[in-house]
């Protein structure tokens, strides 16, 4: 199956964690090793316009409306997935390699790209015992949905092997496909990895590469295009990280993590603190590594508890910013100029067949051999957040992972007060969960006494700055949704807080 590797947008630098979200103790298990992940695909269009999307909106929750409901049919199960075995070790990760490149598929690869180590066998069916962590009903093969009055249908047309669509704010899972089987992730596990991360370094920190930054990385990696002897910024990096998907930015940053395999444990250990137990981190990075697979429901626990953050919500936006290239010299004078580096998240900048999807925000695309295409996308509209992870598509069309996606979407914004939810996403270890939504919601200083009625406006677009970073949020005239410039209202539940939406700029 020949896949190319997607990367995505973003920022740098944590800027704060919301105070409901306690502070995670970092160490664990897993020995690094590589496998294939793929360059971008080269050739897709950003919109020439960023726009500000500074925070994942909530709005104030009423009581939940659960309506009678019947139990959908079934989708017939893919005729041709891949699987990872049952079984698993005492920390949740699986005891067997995931997966290989599907028999019959096409196996030719295009310049500059690595197919990857297959790593697993086939099969047709995903296993009969996954995980239930968030609910039974999550944890049986095929389509799960209980459509109430008026509901859509699912979209016949869905062929990812995994995929759920769940309600950011609440956690609730209007629908899910296999949400726990473990496949390959790609570069989705990236999300894991930059909300692990983010907190310790402060985007301004300098850092010099040596030779040994870069040591480790598989063959055909994603790049950003990182120099041994430059110096970057820990806001470059991540620049890198989100918007190329640069395994050479992540090496960097896991340097300055002191070791990949450090780092390799740290972010097992915060998949654990989250509850997704689904995952084993052998890489990163994502690229495909023998035993290293995560679920649909995993990849939504990680973007859900980064975009807690507010740089990740930033970078994972950002469609387009400056890099820094290479140090020159001419006639005695020293210069580095940059160049610019685009997000390749297709519902975020658009392509010859995507057109960028009203109200997206982010988080992150990958692809490798082994992963085929995956995807974690959340957006707004009307009030509601939604969060759709899809994995791994059988139908092999250009896009195909990103057209899927908007389509859960699409279902999820027309079905959201209409279903009975199938599961929940379940909170990190630790966090509070006792308050009621709105209750004892304290005002972070600067946050101004007319906030509550503020709601949804347009925004002006807004450049980046020095950096040449825009933050893009329904980049082709979707509703702007923004934080109250410092304040906002925090309900002491997780994960999301009851934001407040900045008003018209004039």
């Amino acid at each position: 199956m020949t896949q190319l590797h997607t990367p995505k947008a973003s920022r740098n630098q944590e800027t704060g964690r919301l105070s409901f979200m306690g502070s995670v103790s970092l160490s664990s298990d897993g020995s690094p090793r590589r496998g294939g992940e793929r360059r971008p695909v080269r050739g897709g269009t950003s919109r020439p316009a960023p726009c500000t999307f500074s925070t994942v909106p909530a709005s104030n929750r009423t009581a939940r409306r659960r309506l009678p409901v019947a139990s959908a049919a079934l989708l017939s199960l893919l005729t041709l997935s891949l699987t990872a075995p049952a079984t698993a070790f005492a920390d949740g990760s699986p005891t067997a390699t995931p997966t290989a490149t599907p028999t019959g598929t096409a196996t030719a690869t295009p310049t500059g790209t690595s197919t990857g180590t297959p790593s697993a066998t086939l099969s047709a069916t995903p296993p009969s015992g996954m995980s239930t962590i968030g609910g039974d009903q999550l944890g049986r093969p095929g389509t799960q949905v209980n459509l109430g009055s008026g509901a859509p249908v699912i979209p016949k047309d869905i062929t990812a092997r995994s995929w759920i669509v769940a309600d950011a704010e609440s956690g609730d899972v209007l629908a899910a496909h296999n949400a726990h089987w473990r496949l390959p992730p790609a570069s989705t596990l990236k999300m894991l990895f930059a909300d692990t991360l983010l907190p310790k370094f402060p985007k301004d920190t300098e850092h010099k590469v040596v030779p040994s930054d870069l040591a480790g990385m598989g063959a055909g990696s994603s790049v950003v295009g990182i120099k041994e002897n430059e110096t970057y910024t820990v806001h470059d990096l991540w620049l890198g990280v989100f918007l190329r998907s640069g395994n050479d930015a992540v090496h960097v940053l896991s340097a300055m993590n002191k070791g990949v395999a450090r780092t390799v444990e740290d972010m097992q250990e915060h998949a654990r603190e989250l509850q997704a137990l689904d995952t084993h981190v052998v890489s990163p990075d994502g690229y495909d590594a023998p035993r290293q697979v995560s679920s649909a429901y995993d990849l939504t626990l990680f973007a859900r508890s980064g975009l807690q953050k507010k740089d990740f919500r930033e970078y994972c936006a950002t469609v387009r910013a400056q890099f820094p290239g290479e140090t020159t010299k001419k006639k005695g004078k020293t210069t580095r100029g940059s160049f610019e580096i685009q997000n390749t998240n297709r519902l975020l900048a658009g392509d010859s067949d995507v057109t960028p999807y009203q109200g997206i925000a982010g988080v992150k695309n990958g692809n490798t051999s082994n992963a085929g295409a995956t995807f974690t996308g959340v957006a707004e509209r009307g009030g509601k957040v939604l969060l759709v992870t899809v994995m791994n598509p059988e139908k092999n069309d250009h896009n195909e992972v990103y057209k899927e996606t908007a389509k859960l979407l699409d279902w999820g914004f027309g079905a959201a007060d209409k279903v009975t939810p199938v599961g929940e996403l379940v909170a990190p270890r630790g966090a509070d969960t006792s308050a009621q939504p709105g209750a004892n919601a304290p005002v972070s200083p600067g946050a101004g006494a007319d906030q509550e009625s503020a709601k949804p406006v347009a925004a002006d677009l807004k450049d980046g700055g020095s950096s040449g970073v825009g933050i893009a949020l329904a980049v082709t005239g979707g509703v702007l949704v923004l934080l109250v410039a410092g304040g906002f209202l925090v309900n002491r539940r997780w994960p999301l807080p009851d934001l407040v939406r900045r008003r018209t700029r004039r």
